[in-house]
């Protein structure tokens, strides 16, 4: 008898029925991606391992092969001198400002002496009196608009304040000043400072503060600082000028006396 295969057979699909769990992996080896090896780039600037010089040594032994050792010359084999002496003449002796001369007397003075100390040092001194101690300051502000109020010297340079008449808010004070009778001129902006009534108790004035950086080498005997005062406002200009004379200032040389217990405090200032 024939025997006839089942037409009722049934037939299996290879991808998994919905929920059926998914096969897991039994071992990382065969779902993580494939591995590469690390690679590590060393610097040229380390040093070489025993090793590897060695190694170099050999591979440099090959005919044609270049050595890239470091060789070092002196500059005798380059025709040049080792060494370089310069002479000083007496006539050579290098020129020290007066201003640090005068401090390092003060510090031989503070080393030696036992009795009060007494010397001289250079300093600019106003060849005006203070404008704010005339009689007639009110009056020119009054007529100038602008005025010197008042100037003092240090090592720095020069420092002071001047009033102006408040005739508007935007306003620009500035300090016109030179070294050598005007051949060439500097000039710095005046800050705000505060404000002030006239004298009459009815006008307010602005004063504004003012520094001319002066450089210790221009300290020298009779040199001569020169300034003037400028005002800007409404469009307008107006000078201080002492009338026409500037304001100047002298170095002159101004006499100190300290008491020798003050030796200790003074030392720290030179």
């Amino acid at each position: 008898t024939a025997v006839h295969a089942s037409s009722n057979m049934i037939l299996r699909s290879n991808t998994p029925a919905k929920g059926s769990p998914q096969l897991q992996c039994s071992t990382s080896s065969s779902c993580d991606p494939a591995l590469r090896p690390i690679i590590r780039r060393r610097a040229r600037s380390l040093p070489t391992s025993p090793e590897r010089r060695k190694r170099a040594g050999v591979q440099c032994q090959v005919p044609g092969c270049q050595s890239r050792m470091n060789r070092v010359r002196f500059a005798d084999a380059l025709g040049l001198e080792l060494t370089e002496v310069k002479v000083f003449q007496s006539g050579e002796d290098p020129s020290i400002p007066l201003h640090v001369l005068s401090r390092l007397s003060i510090n031989s003075d503070l080393w030696h002496s036992s009795s009060d100390l007494e010397f001289t040092m250079q300093c600019l001194v106003p060849d005006f009196q203070q404008p704010a101690d005339c009689m007639d300051f009110s009056s020119r502000l009054q007529e100038q608009q602008v005025c010197l109020e008042r100037v003092t010297s240090s090592d720095l340079g020069l420092s002071g304040t001047i009033q102006v008449r408040n005739v508007a808010f935007e306003k620009q004070v500035s300090v016109r000043y030179t070294f050598n009778q005007w051949k060439s001129l500097h000039e710095v902006c005046a800050h705000w400072h505060s404000s002030i009534r006239e004298k009459n108790g009815q006008d307010q004035v602005d004063v504004f503060t003012f520094f001319l950086p002066v450089p210790p080498f221009l300290l020298q005997l009779c040199s001569v600082v020169q300034f003037a005062a400028r005002y800007q406002v409404n469009g307008q200009e107006y000078w201080d000028n002492n009338r026409g004379n500037n304001y100047s200032l002298t170095c002159r040389t101004h006499p100190l006396k300290m008491p020798r217990e003050c030796e200790e405090s003074w030392i720290h200032f030179i």
